[in-house]
């Protein structure tokens, strides 16, 4: 089996909506973006600043994105997306799965520009918790709704909505990467990885004599 990422590089849209071509600028833009809110956080970050840094003028940078929350947002979905894994493997889905859910969320909790906004602007990240889901966990529903669907034709995930088992570990997923810093003195942070990697395999194993 082989699961690949979708979508690997993020394009900003213009102010008409559509998408402009030019990944290099784009991905320029997004470094720039990615220091200044490891520098300042987002709240200090100003898209002049963002040009400055990544050479390019500020009309560059004011076609692709409206605001500063919105270079975030799109620097957010390509740092998640590059931490997706592109896996090649002879065994189980649900292994594959496994796995790949606990890499990702370690990756992901421990990511620099991640713990920063944690720390200074969770405003930002209760978006996309509470209010809606974003382009890339979207990318990942998708990913994990692949495998999920695998995992049943071999038999080594259980029967059910697929889209429904996977919505479900994504929200096991996020609950690890973002409240259980706040249980830090109850359960450390590898204890919380390891009692995922618990619940993920419980909840994806096949129970026998069940239909789902």
């Amino acid at each position: 089996m082989a699961i690949r990422n979708a979508d690997d590089q993020v394009l900003p849209r213009k102010g008409d909506g559509q998408r402009t071509p030019n990944l290099a600028i784009d991905n320029l833009i997004l470094d720039a973006a990615r220091s200044c809110v490891l520098d300042f956080g987002m709240q200090r970050t100003t898209l002049a600043e963002i040009a400055r840094r990544a050479g390019v003028s500020r009309p560059t940078v004011y076609r692709r994105w409206t605001d500063t929350r919105a270079v975030v947002a799109d620097l957010l979905t390509r740092e998640i997306r590059a931490v997706l894994p592109e896996i090649e493997t002879t065994g189980s889905a649900r292994d594959l799965l496994l796995t790949a859910v606990v890499d990702v969320v370690a990756e992901i909790r421990d990511h620099p520009l991640f713990v920063k906004i944690r720390s200074t602007d969770q405003e930002l990240l209760t978006t996309y918790i509470v209010d809606r889901i974003g382009a890339s966990q979207k990318s990942i529903l998708e990913l994990m709704t692949v495998v999920v669907t695998a995992g049943q034709q071999d038999g080594s995930i259980r029967h059910g909505n697929a889209d429904e088992i996977a919505s479900m570990l994504l929200l096991m997923a996020q609950s690890v990467v973002f409240s259980a810093p706040t249980l830090l003195e109850r359960l450390s942070a590898d204890a919380a990885v390891q009692q995922l990697r618990i619940a993920v395999s419980a909840y994806l194993t096949p129970t026998a004599g069940s239909d789902g």
